[in-house]
């Protein structure tokens, strides 16, 4: 949806303060035993993060109504401030992550959910670096624009992942061009 300046930018001022406070909570309250085990729940929270954010794109931002039609103004207008509320993400992440996590494996939840929040926040500051041209000229960076990009003129072809190509890799969502127009896989011979 779109978002004024301070809904849009408080992405990159909350996201922080809240990792910095859950993972904090979360190894204060681990024992030397645990510390280990929040470590890992933190960085698989970061990497489990990409498939959500995959699926998320695939099948919810190109598929559902109303948020597809939210998410084609984003195609239409790139550099238009449309992103989710602050309030409906965190919403999100403890009622769907975190309060879930804190019943079944309480041990876990405040790393793994530090470490989706982590991912989501390297989604949106990709995302928005992409878009308004903060990538720099890296060669990292011109592989993310340059699959973003083509997701953008493919549309609902492939390269659904933002911050990675990996989930494109495994489902075969990945566009490679072979012409100035038309993507690899296709192509008729």
């Amino acid at each position: 949806m779109r978002l004024g300046k301070v809904g849009y930018y408080g992405d990159f001022v909350v996201y922080p303060l809240v990792i910095v406070g859950v993972a904090t909570v979360a190894f204060w309250r681990a024992s030397p035993e645990q510390f280990a085990t929040t470590m890992t729940a933190l960085v698989l929270g970061i990497g489990i993060w990409t498939l959500v954010e995959y699926t998320l794109h695939r099948y919810v931002l190109h598929h559902l109504p109303h948020i597809k039609e939210m998410h084609d103004g984003h195609h239409n207008d790139q550099t238009a401030l449309i992103g989710t509320p602050i309030w409906l993400s965190l919403a999100l992440f403890v009622g769907l992550v975190y309060l879930p996590l804190l019943v079944l494996v309480p041990a876990i939840a405040g790393g793994l959910t530090a470490g989706f929040m982590a991912g989501y926040l390297w989604y949106v500051t990709v995302h928005h670096l992409i878009h308004h041209d903060g990538l720099g000229r890296s060669a990292y960076a011109y592989r993310l624009k340059r699959r973003h990009m083509l997701h953008h003129h493919f549309d609902d072809e492939g390269n659904f992942g933002v911050t990675s190509g990996f989930w494109d890799l495994v489902f075969g969502t990945d566009i490679k061009v072979r012409g100035p127009n038309t993507p690899r896989d296709l192509a008729k011979d």
